[in-house]
Formats: C-alpha cells, structure tokens, sequence
C-alpha cells in the first residue's frame, strides 16, 4: 500500500491505473477504522481492480458544538488496517490543502438535506455533500462506496452525483453490527460501559419496529409511537424515529421498502441507525464486539 497526501499525486495515481485498464474504487472515511469501514473495502474491491481509501475529518461538516476537536483518531492504526484489508492508495490529504481559506463555493443539498439530521445539525450535509464533490475530483474513482448506516448521507451523494453528471457508480453497502446489534461507529468508543448497553436501545427499537409490521401492523404512526417507547430506555435522549420512503419522504402506510431511521444521544455520543423493514436486521452483517 501507499500513501499520497498531494492532491496533484492523487489524481495523477488513478490516471495511471485507468491508463492501463484498471477501474479505480474509492471508499471515503474520516478515520478510526473499524470492520465496518473494512467491509466497504472489501465491496470497492468487488466493483474495481485498484482501491483507494481517503482519511480526512472534514471540519465542514462539524457544527460548532460538535465533536471535531475529539473525534477519535489513530492514524498509524488505520495505516495497518487498511494494507491488511488490500487498500492500493491511502489518501491522507491535509486540511491545508484541501481548504487553503474558508470555502467560498459548497454544495446545496436542497430539501432533502434540510430534514431528519440536517434539521437537527444544521450546515452538515453542506460540508458532507462539499468534501465529497471535491474528493471525488480528486480521486476520479470509477465507483465509489458508502455505508449504509449514514442513510441520508448516502441518498444525498447519490442525488448529487446523478444531478451534477459525476461519472461515478454509487454503491451503498450493508450496516456492520456487533453481535449484539450495535451499529459500528467510529464514535462508539466515546461509549463508557454503562452508556455502551444504554446504545443497544437503537437496535432494539429498529427491532420492535420491525417484528410489530411483520406482525400485520401497517400503520406508520402506530409503528412510531411503539419505537419511540423502546428508544425511550434509561440513559438515552431520543432525538428522531422517522418511518420515510426511499427519498426520505413520511410515509402513512408501511410496506417492505420503508425505512425506519433512528437518532439519539447517549450521554454526550449522539448515534444513528436504521432498517429497511423488508430487510431487517438480520440482513447485516455481525461482527464480534
């Protein structure tokens, strides 16, 4: 594996491999590796013959209360993960290069971006939306793979692409889950003991969602109302359980192809998850914790 931190050496690497026949995937993270990240690798490298992994914490899409300053990072570990799991590149541009001032153009999501987490972290999908554009640039990646737990993040790149005639396929791979349903994430390691099992409320009512509309139960608002009572557990502030169709609409009445998207904080952490009902949890795939 190597690694470049110029953008110039970047889209020179990827040139070079198309020259020669090669497609390029690329799977853009922030870093703080974990299975999950890993396992989008692992698709990058079914869908192309040269793989590039980005690591770079985006302070666009930080609100100014938010974690930046925090965020978990190890980049020596990633470094091992990364050439263990196949990566071709690593990209690990600077901040300074990536915004050399404060960035006059950014990407609008538009409506779609205004609701769920973009209603509660405003300017988010903004900066998210923004780095992708760039990154994609600059990577020039035939495909491009996303992950499915950031399921607005992953409806709006895949607009953004076919609005702005990206030349890009966009693939969105299964939620990695710890045996006990967790959702991995990066910032489960904010996670104390006692907050680590108040998280699983998120899976549980992902779950109680489910098995009630497998139970003949079609009516979103009664699905609603009986996820926001499991969500509400000890130790969790619930923030959202929005039942939606695949453009993040509300829907009245249920059917398989819903998705029930959750958020809530855990003490200071603030997670998200969610199902496609006609899926389930089961469909993803576990690791051991």
């Amino acid at each position: 594996m190597q690694e470049i931190t110029s953008l110039s050496d970047m889209r020179a690497w990827t040139r070079g491999e198309q020259a020669r026949g090669r497609r390029v995937g690329f799977v853009p993270t922030m870093g703080f590796l974990h299975e999950g990240h890993l396992r989008l690798v692992d698709r990058a490298k079914e869908l192309a013959e040269g793989v590039v992994m980005s690591i770079f914490v985006n302070p666009l899409q930080f609100g100014p209360t938010e974690d930046l300053a925090r965020y978990p990072r190890d980049l020596a570990r990633d470094r091992s993960l990364a050439a263990a799991r196949g990566v071709d590149t690593l990209f690990v541009p600077d901040t300074s290069a990536m915004y050399p001032g404060e960035p006059v153009a950014r990407v609008a999501p538009g409506p779609v971006g205004d609701v769920l987490e973009g209603k509660i972290r405003p300017g988010h999908f903004s900066g998210v939306l923004t780095v992708v554009a760039k990154l994609f640039h600059l990577v020039e990646p035939d495909a491009a793979v996303f992950g499915r737990k950031d399921f607005q993040q992953a409806t709006l790149v895949r607009l953004m692409v076919r609005e702005l005639d990206f030349p890009i396929e966009i693939d969105v791979a299964p939620t990695v889950r710890e045996l006990d349903g967790l959702a991995l994430s990066s910032r489960n390691s904010y996670l104390s003991p006692d907050e680590r099992r108040s998280a699983l409320a998120l899976s549980r009512a992902l779950r109680a969602v489910e098995q009630a509309w497998r139970g003949g139960q079609a009516e979103a608002a009664a699905l609603q109302k009986k996820g926001m009572e499991t969500l509400a557990a000890p130790g969790v502030q619930p923030e959202y359980l929005a039942l939606v169709d695949e453009a993040l609409a509300p829907v009245e009445r249920v059917t398989a192809k819903t998705i029930v998207l959750v958020a809530a904080r855990i003490g200071t952490t603030r997670l998200i998850d969610n199902v496609v009902l006609g899926e389930g949890l089961a469909a993803d795939p576990a690791v051991r914790a």
